[in-house]
């Protein structure tokens, strides 16, 4: 995909991974719709960029109304949507018997169903074009069982398979979709980790998942980046192992 002029959304928006693929894209000539369900955040990120490229639209990824709206204002904005990353996430970090079931419903609500919804709309505006990319950021949660992130695990899983369904019904209309898979991120995600400290320092860093967003966009159209699992090569499971 030629970047240049494109009309990319990017939901969760407004700090993180969502910003740094923000501030890529921008780099690259696209004109960038950012989306987050915290306006106060989001209003802050455009002061950041301080782009004519790029506004802001405040909205809950898990509304199927504002999902709709969301299209309609970049379509507005710059023309068909030819990139939709659903980077929108969250975590409660929890022990099995400690979640309470509104930490349940927002974390599936965010996670899975926002995912649906955001893919939903994207799919439905770009099928008339019959071109585009879709982008789930889904997590190496999807992976494998976690202690203390198992509600988390659960909702990514679920996305994860979700992807894959999306992929073969976006395909005979030209849209491709890409499952990007990062490991441990160095952002505001880890605040309130239970029981442990997160050697984020030993965590990619917002930009270095930018990067590979841009990686994998710019394929070519006829080219699908199935599914990416990135992560620091100092991030590993098995850290007692020396060879």
């Amino acid at each position: 995909m030629e970047l240049k002029g494109a009309c990319c959304v990017v939901t969760g928006a407004a700090r993180g991974i969502g910003f740094q693929m923000a501030v890529s894209l921008l780099d690259r000539g696209a004109r960038v719709v950012l989306s987050d369900v915290d306006a106060s955040a989001l209003e802050s990120a455009l002061s950041q960029l301080g782009s004519p490229a790029a506004v802001g639209v405040a909205a809950d990824v898990a509304s199927a109304s504002a999902m709709g709206d969301l299209a309609g204002a970049a379509a507005e904005f710059a023309g068909p949507v030819s990139l939709w990353v659903n980077n929108a996430g969250l975590a409660r970090h929890r022990a099995i018997p400690d979640y309470t079931e509104s930490d349940i419903e927002l974390m599936l609500n965010v996670n899975l169903k926002g995912t649906i919804l955001g893919s939903q709309a994207a799919l439905r505006a770009m099928a008339s074009s019959k071109r585009g990319h879709i982008v789930n950021v889904i997590s190496t949660a999807s992976l494998r069982g976690i202690p203390n992130e198992t509600v988390y695990c659960a909702a990514k899983w679920g996305v994860r398979g979700f992807t894959q369904g999306l992929r073969e019904e976006a395909a005979p209309v030209g849209v491709r979709v890409t499952a990007l898979l990062p490991g441990g991120v160095d952002t505001a995600f880890w605040s309130g980790a239970v029981d442990r400290a997160m050697p984020v320092e030993d965590f990619l860093t917002p930009g270095q998942v930018a990067k590979a967003l841009i990686a994998l966009v710019e394929m070519e159209d006829s080219v699908v980046p199935q599914e990416l699992v990135l992560r620091a090569i100092r991030d590993r499971d098995f850290t007692h192992f020396t060879p």
